[in-house]
């Protein structure tokens, strides 16, 4: 399995060479020269597999670099009931007629960002001792995937963590799981601005490829294909609870603000997983959502990001929509060029309305998207807490208001649950008057010493930051 750039590099690189990488050298997006197809025999052999089994499959589809063995042990090591809470790792549930929560937050950090930094983890520490290397990793967060790496890399063996998030924009309780960790390999920045000012200089840290060799960079965000490519699982675990056979479709609702993790559903889709729709989810800040509606995608300065209560899709800026669109024009890199840099970095958007490749969204593609608002997402925590006895966090609530607005009669639709609701827990305070419950690990949590640097949302100034501590 060979991976190609979305702009057009004419490099043919491996996994493991990605797995380390990033970005392609021409700030492009790794992904797979075709997507292997799955048929009908091949669904049926993998419904009745464990998950950690279900999981070893899929990944050899894309990774012919590890031994299998080897593989096999990584994915048995990752998706344990220790690690996940039960057997089953991500459990389905029917919240109403035709419509299921699927459990994605039960890992370390209680959010659905452990399913693929855990093993990320374990690649990253497989593959660094297989070369004798070691590896700092930049990442920016608006939450949930910062304290996803730093628990999932805290302790590893040649691998240093320098992760960036916006000053003052996560929850508390999301901010202690990050700043309270002691571990000397995780570095907190806080970076004085939002997380589309985080994402940039992630991008233009690993843009400069020689401070990127010299200081051996690498990332964990979405734009890591490893990372993406771990959330294609429970796609496939979610449909095989949800139907009794293979010739019934599903449909996916995930929120989404980085379309991270609905590209992983469009992956799934393109590999022959049944997929009727994949609906794309968002608060306020509805680029995605516009995108889907128009065909217009127009990035957001920080001033017009909206602070809102589902603060980990405050962002205006998706850094792996590119991956889509390069399938949405026929995987042609220089009109995806035209689009990525000069479009949208000269304009700040680019418009498809009246490409023909636009209507391909929502037919070869199945997209759909939906909007939420704070008062959507209250009314929605009450509903179903009222109705089902069942607390969601904001996330979860904008996935649920999306996905009801797009219910097709027969077809199950299953709605991403994105974190456990005591991370959020100011939200669930003022939509039903009471804090949830919260692990007893993560108890007194806000009240710990706190470890964490400030900086300007200068690319220059985080990069000194990484020398001072490499040194």
């Amino acid at each position: 399995m060979n991976y190609l750039s979305t702009r057009g590099h004419p490099d043919r690189k491996r996994f493991c060479e990605i797995l380390l990488e990033g970005l392609a050298p021409d700030g492009g997006l790794y992904l797979p020269e075709t997507y292997p197809q799955v048929d009908t025999a091949t669904l049926a052999k993998w419904r009745a597999l464990p998950y950690a089994e279900l999981a070893f499959e899929i990944l050899s589809l894309y990774i012919d670099d590890i031994p299998p063995s080897d593989l096999k042990a990584i994915c048995a090591k990752t998706y344990t009931a220790e690690v996940f809470g039960t057997d089953e790792i991500v459990p389905l549930r029917e919240l109403e007629d035709g419509v299921y929560l699927e459990a994605l937050s039960n890992g370390p950090t209680l959010a659905f960002k452990d399913m693929a930094m855990q093993l990320l983890g374990n690649l990253f520490e497989y593959e660094l001792a297989r070369r004798g290397s070691e590896l700092n990793i930049l990442g920016a967060t608006s939450g949930d995937t910062g304290s996803a790496a730093e628990y999932a890399m805290r302790g590893k063996k040649g691998v240093r963590v320098f992760m960036t998030s916006p000053d003052g924009r996560m929850s508390p309780f999301q901010q202690a799981q990050m700043f309270s960790l002691q571990d000397e390999n995780i570095h907190n920045i806080a970076i004085t601005g939002v997380f589309d000012d985080c994402q940039d200089i992630v991008k233009a840290v690993s843009n400069d490829l020689g401070f990127k060799r010299k200081y051996r960079i690498g990332t964990v965000n979405s734009i890591n294909w490893a990372r993406l490519l771990a959330q294609v699982v429970y796609y496939f675990a979610g449909y095989f609870q949800a139907t009794a056979s293979n010739d019934k479709p599903v449909s996916f609702t995930v929120p989404s603000g980085n379309f991270g993790n609905v590209c992983a559903g469009h992956v799934a889709r393109m590999m022959g997983l049944p997929i009727q729709t994949l609906v794309v989810a968002t608060n306020e800040n509805d680029v995605l959502d516009e995108f889907f509606r128009t065909g217009v995608y127009r990035v957001r300065a920080a001033v017009d990001t909206h602070e809102t209560s589902s603060p980990s899709m405050d962002i205006s800026k998706a850094s792996n929509f590119e991956r889509f669109v390069f399938d949405l024009v026929g995987r042609d890199p220089a009109r995806l060029r035209q689009l990525f840099v000069d479009d949208l970095g000269l304009q700040g958007s680019f418009d498809l309305s009246a490409d023909p490749a636009f209507k391909q969204a929502a037919g070869r593609f199945g997209f759909r998207s939906g909007r939420s608002t704070h008062a959507d997402r209250l009314a929605t925590i009450r509903d179903t807490e009222k109705r089902f006895a069942t607390l969601i966090d904001p996330h979860t609530a904008d996935g649920l208001k999306a996905a009801r607005e797009q219910i097709t009669p027969g077809v199950p639709m299953v709605v991403l649950e994105t974190a456990l609701p005591i991370k959020f827990a100011a939200t669930l305070v003022e939509a039903l008057g009471e804090e949830p419950a919260r692990p007893k690990k993560f108890e007194g949590i806000e009240a710990l010493p706190k470890r964490v640097v400030k900086l300007p949302a200068d690319a220059e100034a985080v990069k000194a930051y990484i020398a001072e501590n490499c040194d």
